[in-house]
């Protein structure tokens, strides 16, 4: 084995590092203003997404560590969308988040992530999916605006180490039942008639599902996404949830899903879909609102694994970062406030045309197409979904799921009344997004565009 091969498949993964320890050596020998931590953090994932493009470009496939890590072209695009994700991230983390711990966070969370997407062994697996929960375990708490920011912190790490345990224990069985820890395990486990690799299947799919807050496993994310600072919120729906799911896509790699597996795969998500849909109606904060939005967007997403073939990776690959994109683009646009909890409320959005009208447009065309309505691009990350259902033979769960989605275009059209047709002062003093929000905004928007309007471009890319 080369060591020069294997240093440039790990090269995301060591370009983070380094940014990691340049950090906490600057920060012990000669602590930088505000604005240092998050240029040296910003270089960091920018070159580490850069080098994964390049990577992928050129076709790189290579096992660093045989049968526990490797890496291939869409194994590097993954990383590139979880990285180039996160750019937009630090970017709004600038006027919410002081703390000289959040770059350094933020970027071992993103190391775990791009861990967790090369994993060819549970024991890498594992190892993944911790270093991408724990520091964000820190983070709801450190970069807290409200008192009840330790409640949601610790809410998180109980559920989060709950799935941790079931993960494990359904490892242990599928080593129990095949003598192997190597993730191809699983798959063959699907359709196995083997009691103990049945329930195998079940505890690992049930630590998914809490780790993406699939219902009834969901308890966690309202409160974790509400109380943390908006940065933080935008990290968990969008980043820890794309790791999740592109991680569960490795897992069940080209292997069709059968019954009744599939029927355990389905059921959960469409009421995931349902009961999110649902109880975003009634949110007034606008951050608990997208904690229950994407608890049915992860519904769409175990959707997909009941695909078959490279169109799985797809259709999830293409939904994350359509779903990202539109969400950091709005909390990039949302206003300032110095009192987060008027912030976050909706009634504060009341107006917001007639005060700011670059960031209702763009909260209005995030809203738009996370509700899935064309042209936007969550349409097509939509229809991709539901139609690699449909071509699995699933096709009345599609039209279930379906029918659930349009429950969802109610709270998102309710945004934009508030955004375009109340004329209602806000009850708190309300600034404008600041200058790195706005660039986030402008990569977030020329993102959507580009997905809008070529978007079998970038379905054959991936």
């Amino acid at each position: 084995m080369s060591w020069i091969d294997s240093a440039i498949a790990m090269l995301p993964e060591h370009l983070l590092l380094a940014g990691i320890v340049i950090l906490i050596a600057v920060e012990i020998v000669a602590p930088l203003r505000k604005r240092g931590p998050l240029l040296l953090s910003l270089l960091a994932v920018s070159f580490a997404a850069a080098a994964a493009v390049w990577l992928s470009a050129n076709g790189f496939a290579f096992a660093a560590f045989a049968g526990h890590y490797s890496v291939d072209p869409a194994t590097l695009l993954a990383k590139a969308i979880v990285l180039a994700l996160a750019v937009p991230v630090l970017l709004i983390s600038r006027d919410d988040v002081g703390q000289g711990a959040f770059p350094v966070l933020l970027l071992s969370s993103l190391y775990g992530v791009c861990l967790l997407l090369s994993a060819d062994s549970f024991l890498t697996l594992f190892l993944g999916l911790e270093l991408m929960s724990l520091p964000v375990y820190a983070l709801v708490l450190l970069a807290f605006r409200r008192p009840q920011s330790a409640e949601a912190a610790l809410k998180y790490l109980v559920l989060g180490g709950t799935a941790t345990a079931t993960l494990l224990m359904g490892v242990s069985l599928l080593y129990g039942s095949s003598g192997s820890l190597a993730i191809s395990t699983f798959a063959r486990a699907l359709d196995s008639p083997d009691t103990m690799a049945n329930v195998a299947v079940v505890l690992v799919l049930v630590a998914f599902f809490l780790k993406a807050a699939i219902v009834p496993f969901h308890a966690w994310a309202p409160d974790a996404y509400e109380v943390a600072a908006i940065p933080v919120t935008a990290y968990m729906a969008t980043i820890i949830k794309a790791g999740v799911l592109l991680a569960a896509v490795r897992l069940f790699g080209t292997t069709p899903v059968t019954r009744p597996m599939a029927d355990l795969l389905a059921i959960l998500p469409l009421v995931s879909i349902v009961w999110g849909n649902l109880a975003a109606m009634r949110q007034q904060s606008f951050r608990r609102m997208i904690a229950y939005s994407s608890i049915a967007h992860a519904g769409y997403l175990f959707y997909a694994l009941l695909g078959e073939g490279p169109g799985r990776f797809q259709a999830v690959a293409f939904y994350v970062l359509v779903y990202g994109l539109m969400n950091l683009l709005a909390f990039a646009a949302l206003p300032q406030n110095p009192d987060d909890t008027a912030r976050d409320r909706m009634d504060n959005l009341k107006g917001l045309f007639h005060r700011d009208p670059f960031a209702a447009l763009m909260i209005g065309v995030a809203m738009l197409s996370l509700a899935g309505i064309p042209p936007f691009p969550g349409f097509v990350a939509k229809f991709l979904i539901f139609k690699n259902v449909i071509a699995a033979g699933f096709t009345l769960y599609a039209v279930l799921g379906l029918v659930g989605s349009y429950l969802g275009i109610y709270f998102y059209l309710r945004v934009i009344q508030y955004l375009f047709m109340s004329a209602e002062e806000p009850t708190a003093v309300q600034g404008s997004p600041g200058r790195l929000a706005l660039g986030a905004s402008f990569i977030c928007l020329l993102g959507a565009i580009l997905l809008a309007v070529f978007p079998g471009w970038v379905i054959d890319l991936l």
